[in-house]
């Protein structure tokens, strides 16, 4: 299973069936879910907004430099899109291996690489009825919005 986006909700368990294996004996996983606040402000949803071309492909090169680099067996991510409530899974990682200390290690390095990476953008919806993307001052400084 590749890199996936989707804009329905996902499910855990579809991922971690995708990633076992009986060679190994290591698995992490990491599920990011949508908080009620974020700096002092309470939340109300979150939305996010993907190039998909480019994202997919990022992702599954991310996933690829994970393997080769820790050794692991398997590894796969989605992401949502779209709009997601209060407690809403927006990423979920799942990677198998030999042993877990290398699969503590990949599920680290592609939720961290997943968020710097790929042209993926979260906006906050407050529950003042205000918003506003997070994390995309140049976005706004180079007069482009995602």
């Amino acid at each position: 299973m590749p890199f996936t986006l989707q804009s329905t909700p996902l499910d855990p368990q579809a991922l971690r069936d995708a990633v076992l294996d009986p060679a190994a004996g290591g698995f992490c996983s990491f599920e990011g879910w949508v908080r009620n606040h974020h700096e002092g402000r309470s939340v109300d949803r979150l939305e996010y907004e993907a190039y998909a071309p480019l994202a997919e492909k990022e992702g599954q090169r991310i996933l690829d430099e994970a393997r080769e680099r820790f050794g692991i067996l398997h590894a796969v991510c989605a992401h949502r899109t779209g709009p997601i409530e209060i407690g809403g899974l927006a990423v979920v990682v799942c990677v198998s291996s030999h042993h877990r200390d290398v699969a503590f290690e990949a599920c680290r390095y592609i939720i961290d690489e997943v968020k710097s990476r790929v042209p993926i953008w979260k906006k906050e919806h407050f529950t003042d009825g205000t918003s506003g993307w997070v994390r995309c001052d140049h976005c706004a400084d180079s007069g482009h919005a995602p």
